[in-house]
């Protein structure tokens, strides 16, 4: 069972091994990288890949670890009680299995997704660590242990927004998407756009990163962004020649795809008045 990429992926080597490693030593993935550069999409196409079922857990501020165990409903058993309902009785009918827990007993081999997992307290990781670990946990409401039928694949996105304990990151193995190159974003481009115009393609990839590496740049332009940037480019019916800059205006054409605040856009302006001015 090994990762190749897919035809609708592009996967570096680093990141086809980094995928493989984990999944020979059995540890969950922990992938790191800008947001917009596929880390979610990732493990999408690693399901597709190996034709497994995926179960995915995207993590929000509010979440706790327990949910992606289990939850036990105590009003709804106590508003049944309350009615006579003889649901009462048994205990499994209040309690809501979590992503791990269907993980867990799916019976086959499954990638785990747990998607932002920055997103959540900081002690969101370590509340995990024994269940990623020995891939069990005990239910306490009804007293039995839930235990891996099948080890699934985890994988574990990060966008860097806070750190993660050391015990947790010993658990992972780990991996950082970087921003991709020229050769890389083209291929990837070329794969959500077919048949797309070679000189349009270079021309519009050069002022992409051009954009990047403006100095002061609040929010660099992601691979996502640029991909729907060029799809307006191609709706708009635009050329090479229209992505020419006159020198009245710093900013590309349909910037908002690609700028995302208003400093980064008065910082181009910025840049095309102090262009005339020095004219």
């Amino acid at each position: 069972m090994r990762f190749q990429g897919t035809d609708s992926y592009v996967a570096t080597d680093d990141l086809t091994m980094a995928v493989n490693a984990a999944v020979a030593l059995e540890r969950p993935l922990l992938v790191k990288g800008e947001p917009g550069t596929g880390k979610t999409e990732l493990a999408k196409q690693v399901a597709k890949s190996l034709g497994l079922p995926m179960i995915e857990w995207n993590i929000k501020s509010t979440t706790k670890a327990q949910q992606g165990l289990y939850e036990y409903d105590a009003v709804s058993r106590l508003r049944d009680s309350q009615l006579g309902d003889e649901r009462v009785n048994d205990v499994k009918n209040y309690i809501r299995k979590g992503k791990l827990w269907q993980a867990f007993e799916a019976g086959e081999k499954v990638v785990l997704l747990i998607d932002e997992i920055d997103k959540a307290d900081i002690e969101f990781p370590n509340d995990l660590l024994q269940e990623l670990d020995k891939m069990e946990f005990h239910v306490y409401e009804t007293g039995e242990t839930v235990q891996a039928k099948v080890r699934p694949i985890v994988i574990i996105t990060s966008n860097n927004e806070k750190e993660l304990p050391d015990a947790f990151l010993r658990r992972c193995f780990f991996h950082y998407i970087k921003f991709p190159d020229h050769d890389t974003l083209r291929k990837i481009v070329e794969l959500h756009h077919p048949g797309i115009k070679g000189n349009l393609l270079t021309a519009a990839l050069t002022q992409f990163y051009e954009i990047r590496e403006q100095p002061g740049l609040k929010k660099k332009p992601s691979t996502s962004e640029v991909i729907d940037w060029l799809k307006l480019l191609l709706a708009e019916d635009l050329d090479a020649e229209d992505l020419k800059k006159d020198g009245k205006n710093a900013l590309p054409r349909l910037h908002g795809a690609l700028l995302k605040n208003e400093q980064d856009v008065h910082l181009f302006e910025r840049l095309a008045f102090m262009a005339r001015r020095d004219r």
